[in-house]
């Protein structure tokens, strides 16, 4: 696996996965499953408090609030042709 790109800071997949839990990875099938029951994570997420403080102005809060992920080229939302 080169990357992956959910959002733990905001919450996403990666910021509930704990040591040894178990993930199912498939190149065929294109997928990565945690293999985590539903109420687990359930609980978890309800628990889960977001490591990173968001910057309040400046560059850093443009970064944060603005760069797209890796698979969307790591610009600007702002700056793309689509306006997307």
């Amino acid at each position: 696996m080169l990357h992956v790109s959910p959002e733990a800071a905001v919450c996403g997949p990666l910021a509930l996965v704990r040591n040894g839990d178990r993930i199912r990875l498939s190149v065929r099938e294109r997928s990565i499953d945690l293999l985590v029951e539903a109420a687990a994570l359930a609980r978890r997420k309800a628990a889960w408090k977001s490591p990173v403080q968001r910057p309040a102005r400046g560059y850093a809060r443009l970064y944060a609030d603005h760069v797209l992920q890796a698979e969307q080229g790591c610009d600007f939302d702002f700056l793309r042709r689509d306006g997307a």
